[in-house]
């Protein structure tokens, strides 16, 4: 038994390795440029379908507060372009883009629980898809030159989603559009 799972994981290591594209939930992704997508539970799984009876969405990593650094610059130190965290002190979902932090939902009421259970310890360390090494940091790094990650599909999240978590992220079918939860409220992006 305990040899079949270690070549089942083996299996499934390897089939990430060489293929560098992972599907959630359903049998294959969509497309050639695709890294990592779930499933939308539709009858066609067509990514333009907008009847999804999904319900779940990515739950971004929790921090303490959004790391701050001296160099408005994108270096070594600082977060990638595209590293999505929930800040707690905040109470907001953040985006690190061109050096610094970009809000991606309003400021929030103090109704959010201070203990949320998916705390983050550190911006370090993790794991890549698509790659066997890269320069950057986080808790998942899609690393790829032709490849994106697809987003859960959810439609119209604010009704869809009945116990929404603090920084959970998909994308509405319905207004095509980004949905980030701030623990308080949906907001949108297009």
């Amino acid at each position: 038994m305990k040899l079949n799972n270690i070549l089942v994981g083996f299996l499934i290591f390897g089939g990430c390795l060489f293929n560098a594209q992972i599907a959630i939930g359903k049998q294959s992704v969509n497309g050639v440029n695709t890294i990592l997508d779930f499933t939308g539970a539709t009858a066609t799984e067509a990514s333009t379908d907008p009847a999804t009876t999904n319900e779940n969405g990515i739950i971004l990593p929790a921090v303490t507060a959004s790391p701050s650094y001296a160099v408005t610059a994108p270096t070594t130190n600082n977060p990638n372009n595209g590293t999505f965290v929930f800040d707690r002190a905040l109470r907001m979902v953040r985006m690190f883009t061109n050096g610094a932090w970009v809000n991606l939902s309003d400021a929030a009421g103090n109704d959010i629980p201070a203990d949320l259970n998916n705390p983050s310890t550190g911006l370090n360390g993790g794991v890549i898809i698509g790659s066997s090494t890269t320069a950057a940091s986080g808790v998942l790094v899609l690393e790829s030159a032709d490849k994106a990650m697809v987003l859960p599909h959810v439609r119209n999240p604010h009704t869809t989603v009945k116990s929404p978590y603090p920084g959970m992220m998909c994308y509405d079918t319905q207004s095509n559009s980004l949905a980030v939860y701030d623990g308080v409220k949906w907001n949108y992006w297009k």
